[in-house]
């Protein structure tokens, strides 16, 4: 189950960083999503 979560993170990461790339994030006015997921890649990263 824990890698099943590792790895929905890590779509959802690389998803965000694809729509950040394409301008898509700063159209939507959701450029915090990048932040969220940059301080949380460090508890995900060290857990596993």
């Amino acid at each position: 189950m824990a890698l099943i979560l590792y790895l929905l993170y890590y779509v959802v990461a690389i998803s965000a960083l694809v729509l950040h790339f394409t301008g898509h994030l700063e159209r939507w006015r959701m450029q915090w999503l990048l932040v969220v997921l940059a301080v949380t890649v460090f508890p995900v990263v060290l857990y596993l």
